[in-house]
């Protein structure tokens, strides 16, 4: 029995996903349910998503569309709050080094970095808009992490990259100076958020609704830190006619 929210945990946000764990698993005890004591963190994703015991979960929209969709149980997509967004929908923005011109296309042959091959607003969805441009990014260089890939632009290492754009507001609250070499100079398409999801079989109206009381029961410092405003109910169809890259 493992509970895990991985997408947009990081040390500054850490004490605010325990707290709204907390929330849940309480949530979801009083309602009679089982619920681990805390949040399992561990870098091998898909051994957590996969898990038969996963109460809980996060993953990303391409491994739910390509791999997980008949596995797991869909419970719904988390508000992100973000400008000409739907509620549970986000996108990804564009970013180079600040000084450097062009437009997106400018950069088809330059070096590309991402996060993992796996993940949609990392990988996918850039090369949906650059396909759309003609073009394909093929310079890859992987960085296993969005906040990687961003320090790899600003460092030097790679010309672009496409950042998660919540995980963008959480760099530009929490790396301040890195982010000060970066600019955005585009956004890919609007898409489902990371969905949240649970073991197959689990009763997804009553994770939807625990998880969201919980968000409402947050401590205003842990809620402004999250950045999250609950979970809204996004169906599997609109995950699964998200286009895919060859």
């Amino acid at each position: 029995m493992i509970a895990s929210l991985p997408m947009y945990d990081r040390p500054e946000t850490a004490a605010a996903h325990d707290a709204l764990w907390a929330g849940i698993r309480e949530g979801l005890r009083a309602r009679g349910g089982q619920a681990p004591d805390g949040l399992t963190r561990s870098d091998d994703l898909w051994a957590v998503w996969e898990d038969p015991g996963l109460v809980l979960g996060q993953t990303c929209g391409l491994p739910f569309r390509s791999r997980l969709h008949d596995r797991v149980t869909l419970v719904g997509a988390p508000d992100l709050r973000l400008p000409d967004a739907a509620p549970g929908h986000y996108y990804s923005v564009f970013v180079i080094r600040r000084g450097d011109s062009g437009d997106l296309a400018d950069y088809a042959a330059r070096r590309f970095a991402f996060n993992q091959g796996h993940s949609h607003s990392g990988w996918a969805a850039p090369q949906t808009v650059a396909a759309r441009q003609g073009f394909r990014f093929t310079q890859g260089v992987e960085t296993g992490a969005h906040a990687q890939s961003a320090r790899a632009v600003a460092e030097g290492r790679a010309d672009i990259a496409a950042i998660d754009a919540h995980t963008w507001r959480a760099l530009t609250a929490f790396d301040g100076d890195m982010v000060q070499r970066l600019e955005v100079i585009g956004r890919t398409d609007t898409t489902p958020a990371p969905p949240y999801i649970a073991a197959r079989g689990a009763d997804a109206d009553l994770l939807a609704e625990v998880l969201e009381r919980a968000f409402d029961g947050l401590a205003a410092a842990h809620a402004d830190r999250l950045g999250i405003g609950g979970v809204v109910r996004v169906p599997k169809a609109a995950y699964m006619a998200v286009p895919t890259p060859p």
